[in-house]
C-alpha cells in the first residue's frame, strides 16, 4: 500500500471536517459537533492549529490535527487534538505514521513533549499507544467548559 503523508494545507480543510465526521460517529457523538469547515478554515489562517494528511491514491484518508501549548512546569507543548483515519483503512499502519510525523513535528519545533487524550473504551487505541511508552495519568480529571 503506497501512502503518502504532508502538511495539511487550506484546500484539504473539507475533506478533513468529512473525517472529524466519522470520528463523530464512530464516538457516538455526532450531535455534539458545533464546528464547520467556514469555522476550521477561519482557524487554520489564524494558525490556531496545523495537520498532517495521509493519502492514498489521492484521497485523503487521515488526519492528524495538533496545536501548540505552553506549560508552567514543562515549557512548549505539542497537543495532538485527533488523529482520524477512515475506517475501510484503519489496520494498515496509517495512524503510526501519522502519529510518528506529528512527534517528528514536535521535535522539530522544540517541544518539551507531546500530551493527548483517549477515551478509555478505545481499547485497541489504548494499545497502540502503550507501544509508544505512554505515560497514562489517572491523577489529573479533564474539565472543560462550552459557551
Amino acid at each position: 500500500m503506497n501512502v503518502s503523508t504532508r502538511q495539511g494545507t487550506v484546500e484539504d480543510i473539507p475533506a478533513i471536517f468529512e473525517l472529524v465526521k466519522e470520528l463523530a460517529i464512530y464516538e457516538r457523538a455526532l450531535d455534539q459537533v458545533t464546528n464547520n469547515v467556514d469555522k476550521m478554515t477561519r482557524d487554520y489562517q489564524e494558525h490556531l492549529y496545523d495537520f498532517f494528511v495521509a493519502e492514498f491514491d489521492s484521497k485523503i484518508i487521515g488526519i492528524s490535527l495538533y496545536y501548540f501549548r505552553y506549560s508552567t512546569w514543562k515549557g512548549k507543548r505539542l497537543y495532538m487534538e485527533d488523529i482520524i483515519v477512515t475506517e475501510d483503512m484503519r489496520g494498515n499502519g496509517i495512524g503510526k505514521i501519522l502519529f510518528d510525523a506529528t512527534v517528528a513535528a514536535a521535535k522539530k519545533t522544540g517541544c518539551t513533549g507531546m500530551m493527548w487524550q483517549v477515551l478509555d473504551w478505545n481499547t485497541s487505541a489504548v494499545g497502540f499507544y502503550r507501544k509508544y511508552g505512554t505515560n497514562f495519568d489517572n491523577e489529573w480529571i479533564n474539565c472543560n467548559m462550552d459557551f
